[in-house]
């Protein structure tokens, strides 16, 4: 488990952002059960969660498209949360960073941690859109 000081601000990247932070169990199948659109993003500490994929996601909100719900689980962090969310992106296995994408509770996009490494936030920010569009 990292340290609440280390992680605060990593959170904040997009909570600021209007990402509700999911730190339970219950909380992430609250958010699973809100009818429309939604994304998890599965972040984490690692380097390319803070160089892209958090970024990354941040820029594709500039869109005429969006996920209606957005909610965020830290790896590392909020292990029961991020295990439940871990059972929405099924068969794909676990990965952090990750981005989920859902419409009305069924998985329809999901980005692993290979997608985001090497990547830059703009080619993230890029992909997302794309796929908002296709919402």
């Amino acid at each position: 488990m990292y340290p609440d000081q280390l992680v605060a601000p990593m959170k904040a990247e997009l909570s600021s952002a209007g990402f509700a932070e999911l730190t339970t169990a219950d909380a992430v199948e609250a958010f699973m059960k809100k009818p429309g659109t939604a994304m998890i993003v599965i972040n984490s500490v690692c380097g390319c969660a803070a160089g892209t994929a958090r970024p990354g996601v941040v820029k594709s909100l500039a869109n005429a498209i969006l996920p209606v719900n957005l909610g965020t689980v830290f790896a590392g962090v909020d292990k029961e949360a991020v295990s439940k969310a871990r059972e929405y992106t099924a068969p794909y296995p676990p990965s952090s960073p990750a981005i989920a994408i859902f419409k009305d509770g069924n998985l329809v996009h999901f980005v692993e941690r290979h997608h985001i490494e090497g990547r830059s936030a703009d080619m993230i920010a890029t992909h997302l859109k794309m796929v908002y569009d296709e919402l």
